[in-house]
């Protein structure tokens, strides 16, 4: 299958509340960069984090948020970005017939991680990501916590169990970072490689 077709096919972003949102920004920034079609659903806690981190509101219309993001991650037309309110279960994304890539949640909250492991789907971004996994399509998650307790171990095993890839948002050194977006880079890439996805310029271990 080609580059093109693949990119064609749409990726699902989800981003929850976990502080962190500048794996998001960066991710969809190299994402739309590579011309990949994104379909971008934020949680309702979201909004609170970016006041909270960057004391930005983030608008709640989808045509607005798609400027939004945009914005953020510096990219003013380069590939395809769609936004879902965290309150539309009724979206192309909550259904298995669409087809997509696969979803990379990130940052994902310990909330998060705990209702997919239950199985529960209380608003949009958690029906898209328990749709990835009934249909055994791609899901990674990104658990932006620390320290973890022997609950979110439990919930993030079960996850796993059930076919996600958890990236942790823990970054290496031996690429030589200079820069905060040096080491989030880092973590976005390995999140994207379990999706076959290579679009992060990253300097891979070559061995000594």
């Amino acid at each position: 299958m080609s580059f093109s077709t693949l990119s064609a096919r749409p990726l699902i972003l989800g981003i929850t509340g976990a502080s962190g949102l500048i794996y998001a920004v960066r991710a969809l920034k190299f994402l739309l960069e590579a011309d990949y079609t994104i379909e971008l659903v934020a949680s309702k806690a979201v909004y609170m984090v970016w006041q909270a981190e960057q004391e930005t509101r983030m608008p709640p219309e989808p045509m607005q948020q798609e400027q939004f993001w945009r914005q953020q991650a510096g990219v003013d037309h380069a590939g395809k970005l769609t936004c879902h309110p965290w309150s539309d279960v009724g979206a192309t994304i909550a259904s298995g017939s669409f087809r997509t890539l696969g979803m990379l949640i990130l940052p994902c909250s310990m909330s998060t991680v705990a209702k997919l492991a239950g199985g529960l789907s209380s608003d949009l971004l958690e029906r898209a990501a328990d749709v990835q996994l009934k249909e055994g399509r791609k899901l990674v998650i990104v658990p932006r916590e620390t320290p973890f307790s022997l609950i979110h171990l439990r919930n993030l095993t079960t996850l796993a169990e059930a076919g996600a890839r958890i990236v942790p948002a823990i970054p290496a050194w031996y690429h030589k970072p200079q820069t905060i977006e040096d080491l989030v880079d880092f973590v976005i890439a390995r999140a994207l490689d379990q999706l076959d996805i290579d679009c992060v310029p990253l300097t891979r271990w070559e061995g000594h």
